[in-house]
């Protein structure tokens, strides 16, 4: 029998041995060296990369601190400027009135607001700043990072565009110092008292007592009458046929009164006017009179002004248009005076007309042959 040339070779090198079942099923327990040199695999890696870690750590540590620092520095600084500024705000004029325009609580609240923004955007950039900066030591890849915070950004600014419209204004008006609390403005959509005012919102209470909730962003104009002083303008109505001289010197007797008696002195700033004629009619004069007063108190000094005008005009005689001076030749007649009253014969069921109707013909009589 012949055998191949490689049966031949596999003879010569002997039978194979089969693995026996312990072999293959018994895991390999490590043994010491190879404790010993994974150990010495890793304390090779530490010694290898420890003094970048240590740099690393000491970068973050001095971000911390420095920004730490410089935003204690900043909001100091922001507190001292602010407090400067009150305490240095030039009146207005130089005068009285001037000084009436910020007092000590106003400053105190306008403070507090532009203080808190400034210094919540002072942390705000500081600790941003600070945390970009620390992810960029650790080898962060910003870009795209940065990124979707811009598309955010731009997304968010369009959602809530009227959002941020109303903290931009809130922060000019607070800036600006169009208005304060105590203050009486009308802001186009509301008027009525200042009870607080926000970064967003602005509350006004109305005449009525209500309470207006006014958006900042939709003020477009702000008319503040508590600011200065304020104007009372009185138009009195007289006859046409009055004394011009007569009627001037009462109001000047009224005004000069007036402005000599208490409390008035106090809200009245200057001298009561008498600025002239405002209108001449066919059968009516309107002269105007004016004052200026302490803001707000406008309405205060007319409504007495008015009372005291019509008290010594009817003890003057001078005749006020519509009023109860009025003479009783001017008064019109009645215009059914010279009417007669109606007869009784108009109304045909009355016993009058019934007895005045002629008779009715009696009817003919038929006779039979």
């Amino acid at each position: 029998m012949s055998m191949s040339p490689a049966d031949a070779v596999l003879m010569a090198a002997g039978p194979t041995p089969s693995p026996t079942p312990s072999d293959s099923q018994s895991p390999r327990v490590p043994s010491l060296e190879d404790a010993q040199e994974k150990a010495t695999n890793a304390a090779g890696w530490i010694e290898q990369n420890w003094s970048t870690w240590l740099a690393i750590g000491l970068r973050v540590l001095l971000i911390v601190v420095i920004a730490v620092v410089l935003r204690v520095v900043v909001r100091r600084a922001i507190t001292k400027l602010i407090d400067r500024m009150n305490r240095n705000v030039p009146s207005l004029d130089g005068g009285a009135i001037g000084g009436l325009l910020v007092n000590v609580e106003r400053r105190r609240q306008r403070s507090q607001a532009i203080g808190s923004v400034l210094r919540s955007v002072a942390s705000f950039l500081i600790i941003g700043t600070a945390a970009l900066m620390i992810l960029g030591t650790f080898q962060i890849n910003l870009a795209p990072l940065l990124a979707s915070a811009g598309v955010a950004g731009v997304a968010i600014g369009f959602g809530a565009r009227n959002l941020v419209t109303d903290f931009l204004s809130g922060v000019f008006m607070i800036l600006e110092d169009q208005y304060g609390v105590g203050d009486t403005i009308d802001a186009g959509v509301a008027s009525g008292e200042v009870i607080e005012v926000g970064l967003r919102v602005t509350k006004l209470r109305g005449d009525g007592g209500e309470i207006w909730y006014v958006r900042n962003g939709e003020v477009k104009r702000i008319g503040n009458l508590s600011q200065g002083w304020a104007t009372a303008n009185v138009d009195v109505t007289v006859h046409s046929g009055e004394d011009l001289d007569k009627v001037k010197a009462t109001l000047d007797e009224v005004a000069e009164k007036m402005g000599a008696e208490e409390p008035w002195n106090e809200l009245l700033w200057g001298p009561i006017e008498v600025l002239g004629l405002d209108s001449v009619l066919l059968d009516s004069m309107v002269v105007r009179v004016s004052a200026k007063t302490m803001p707000g108190k406008s309405l205060t000094v007319e409504r007495e002004l008015r009372w005291r005008i019509k008290r010594a005009f009817d003890a003057a005689g001078i005749r006020i248009v519509g009023g109860a001076t009025a003479t009783a030749e001017e008064q019109l007649a009645d215009p059914t005076a010279g009417m007669a009253a109606p007869s009784v014969y108009a109304n045909a069921t009355s016993p009058q007309s019934a007895a005045a109707s002629p008779l009715a013909p009696a009817a003919p009589t038929s006779t039979t042959k």
